[in-house]
């Protein structure tokens, strides 16, 4: 790991999903059975399917997956699914990451620690609150709360709580380009769902790894 990292950022903000912890089998439960509700979608939801959409805007997910639909049909199919997601999540929750809490805790006590995310509104929270993690967070911003791109969030985290040094954590291509146009640096989570070739300060191959670069 580089040293070099280490007492350079005065806070950190973090993706969600692929960085914090993995939903998508959950995810995929909720949407099948979401979309069960409607006669004009025949095909199956997989996690596999969850995975290639995670880290866009709650929006562009349903454009995606189902571009045959009209506007109406994908709105109704977005709302179901957006409603099925929580409720099973609030049960069956997501998986940590290894060394998730135990690193948090770790960074917390020399870090200021925010998440943003692409998400609808409610998921963050579920996520805190399931886990017992909020009083590691000092803020978040997602996709539901204004509507806006994850780099103006991202800015919008950085302006509001004033942070001099951030530095985001992600694990996508998405997430790479909105922290480089929030003038974020970005280090690169290549545990989760995606690939970045270059441009990250740092890479990391397991989540607890933060605690040896930061």
């Amino acid at each position: 790991m580089n040293d070099s990292l280490k007492n350079k950022y005065d806070s950190i903000i973090f993706d969600l999903d692929g960085t914090l912890w993995d939903s998508t089998a959950n995810v995929a439960l909720a949407w099948q059975a979401a979309i069960s509700k409607v006669d004009y979608i025949k095909e199956e939801m997989t996690q596999e399917r969850v995975r290639s959409i995670t880290g866009m805007t709650y929006d562009a997910i349903f454009d995606k997956l189902f571009p045959e639909l009209n506007i109406e049909q994908r709105k109704e199919v977005q709302s179901l699914c957006a409603v099925s997601e929580l409720e099973i999540l609030h049960t069956k929750g997501g998986e940590l990451y290894p060394g998730l809490e135990e690193t948090l805790k770790y960074l917390a006590a020399n870090y200021k620690l925010y998440i943003v995310s692409n998400c609808q509104n409610g998921y963050i929270e579920l996520f805190l609150d399931l886990n017992q993690l909020h009083g590691h967070f000092l803020g978040h911003q997602c996709f539901g709360t204004k509507g806006n791109p994850k780099a103006d969030n991202i800015k919008d985290v950085v302006n509001d709580h004033q942070l001099k040094a951030p530095v985001y954590v992600g694990d996508t291509m998405g997430d790479y380009n909105a922290a480089k146009q929030a003038g974020v640096p970005f280090i690169f989570a290549n545990y989760g769902f995606g690939v970045v070739p270059d441009g990250m300060v740092a890479t990391i191959s397991n989540f607890a790894g933060l605690k040896d670069l930061l």
